[in-house]
C-alpha cells in the first residue's frame, strides 16, 4: 500500500488540498510581477515602495557590542527565556521613551525572538476551541492565524479612514462580546500608518474590562511617530490589569533580522507567555540581547532612525500629491497608505491589486495593495537609496513615471 502524504496533513492547514491549490497570495503576485517587469524592461530600474523593513543598518554602538559580545564565552549557550540585563534595559528603555516607570523586569516583562513569534505564541496561552479572537483589518495576520489553527473564531474590525483608523469597539454584537478572549490591535498602525489617541486606548481599556477582554497591543513602530508624543497603552490607566504590549527592536533601531524584542504586561499574562515560549524556543542568542543593552533606552538613536523616515515621507507625500494622490503625512510608521487610482489612461482598476499590479509591470514601481476595507495603496520610506540626493533622484523619477500614467482618482 503506498505511503499517502495527504492524509497526514492537519486540517488547519487545509488537509489533503495542502498545496494544491493555485491561488497566491498578493505578496507572491508582487513578487513575480516584479520579475516579469525586470525582464520586460531589464535597464529599467526597479523603484520599489513595498519594502516593510527598515534601508539602514542598526546603530554603531549596537553593532560594535554585538562584535564584543560575540567574542565574551558567558554568551555561549542557550538564552532561554531571555537574561536580566534586557529585561533592566527594556524597563528602562519603557520608562525613558513612554514614561512607564512601575514596569517589574523580573515579573512583567519577557524577551521574544521578535514579535511575530510573540503573536504566534500568545493564542497558546489563552485561546481555546469555541473562542472568538478580535482583530483588526487591515493588519499583520500572525495571531489571527495562530488563533484560528487552535480553533477560534476570528472577528474582524474594520479600520476605516473617516474613523481615523480606529477601530468601532461599538460594533462588536453582545453574543460575540461573551466569547471574546482577545482583542488585537497595532498602532502606529501597519499598513494604514495611523495613531492611536490616549483617548482611544482609555476607551479601549474600559471595554476591555467590562467584557473581560484581554488586549494584545502589537507596538513595533513605537517609536516612529511624528508630531505627535510616543505613547505606550501600559502608561495608560488600568491597562496593566488587562493589556500586553510587544515591543520590537526591528523598526526602532533597523534590527531587522536580529529577531529580538519582548512583552510587558500583566505579570500572570508574562508568565503564561514564559511558560509557552520556553517550551517552543530556546531563546534569543545572549550577545544579540547584550549587544540590544548597549541601544534600546538611547532616544538619540532612535531619534536619529524616526528623522530619517520623517524626511523621507514628507518627499512622497510632495511627489504623490502632485500626480493627483491624496497623500498626508502619516501619524506613525514609515508607510504612507493611500486611496488607490480607479485608472490610468484607458485602463479601468477594479480594486487596488490590480492598480499594484499595473504599476508594477507596466511602470516597474512596486507596491502593496489592501482591498480589505477600500481600495489602498501603501508606499513604504524604505526604497533602497545611496544617499540624500540619490533619495531625491529616486522619488523624482517616481513622480515622473507617475505623471506619464496618467493615473485617474
Amino acid at each position: 500500500m503506498a505511503f499517502d502524504l495527504s492524509s497526514r496533513f492537519a486540517q488547519r492547514i487545509g488537509g489533503r488540498q495542502f498545496g494544491q491549490s493555485e491561488q497566491l497570495y498578493k505578496f507572491e503576485k508582487i513578487k513575480r510581477a516584479k520579475a516579469a517587469a525586470r525582464v520586460a524592461r531589464p535597464h529599467v530600474e526597479l523603484l520599489d515602495f513595498g519594502v516593510g523593513e527598515p534601508d539602514q543598518m542598526a546603530p554603531v554602538p549596537i553593532r560594535e557590542a554585538l562584535k564584543r559580545a560575540v567574542d565574551d564565552p558567558a554568551n555561549r549557550g542557550y538564552a532561554d527565556n531571555g537574561i536580566r540585563e534586557f529585561k533592566l534595559a527594556a524597563a528602562r528603555y519603557m520608562k525613558e521613551f513612554f514614561g512607564v516607570e512601575d514596569l517589574d523586569p523580573d515579573t512583567e516583562i519577557n524577551h521574544s525572538i521578535g514579535s511575530k513569534s510573540a503573536l504566534a505564541m500568545l493564542p497558546l496561552c489563552f485561546v481555546d476551541p469555541g473562542d472568538v479572537v478580535l482583530t483588526t483589518v487591515p493588519g499583520y495576520p500572525v495571531l489571527a492565524t495562530h488563533a484560528r489553527y487552535l480553533g477560534a473564531t476570528i472577528g474582524t474590525l474594520p479600520l476605516r479612514e473617516e474613523n481615523g483608523f480606529l477601530p468601532d469597539l461599538d460594533a462588536v454584537p453582545a453574543d460575540v462580546l461573551k466569547r471574546t478572549k482577545l482583542i488585537y490591535v497595532n498602532y502606529p498602525n501597519n499598513p494604514t500608518g495611523a495613531v492611536a489617541t490616549p483617548e482611544f486606548f482609555d476607551r479601549l481599556i474600559a471595554w476591555a474590562q467590562t467584557h473581560n477582554i484581554l488586549i494584545v497591543h502589537d507596538a513595533a513602530y513605537a517609536t516612529l511617530v511624528y508630531d505627535v508624543p510616543r505613547l505606550s497603552i501600559l502608561s495608560r490607566p488600568g491597562a496593566k490589569e488587562c493589556a500586553l504590549e510587544l515591543h520590537s527592536m526591528s523598526k526602532s533601531y533597523n534590527m531587522t533580522g536580529w529577531r529580538l524584542g519582548f512583552v510587558a504586561g500583566p505579570a500572570r499574562a508574562v508568565r503564561a507567555f514564559a511558560e509557552v515560549k520556553d517550551n517552543t524556543d530556546s531563546g534569543q542568542f545572549k550577545a544579540i540581547q547584550v549587544a540590544a543593552c548597549a541601544g534600546i533606552a538611547d532616544i538619540s538613536l532612535s531619534e536619529a532612525i524616526r528623522e530619517h523616515y520623517r524626511g523621507r515621507l514628507v518627499k512622497l507625500v510632495a511627489a504623490l500629491r502632485s500626480v493627483g494622490f491624496d497623500a498626508r503625512m502619516p501619524g506613525g510608521t514609515f508607510y504612507l497608505y493611500v486611496r488607490a487610482p480607479r485608472g490610468a489612461g484607458d485602463t479601468d482598476f477594479p480594486n487596488a491589486e490590480a492598480a499594484s499590479q499595473y504599476l508594477i509591470r507596466e511602470w516597474s514601481v512596486s507596491t502593496v495593495p489592501w482591498d480589505d476595507v477600500g481600495a489602498y495603496l501603501r508606499f513604504s520610506a524604505t526604497f533602497e537609496a545611496r544617499d540624500e540626493r540619490d533619495e531625491d533622484r529616486v522619488v523624482d523619477e517616481l513622480r515622473r513615471r507617475l505623471q506619464a500614467a496618467q493615473l485617474r482618482f
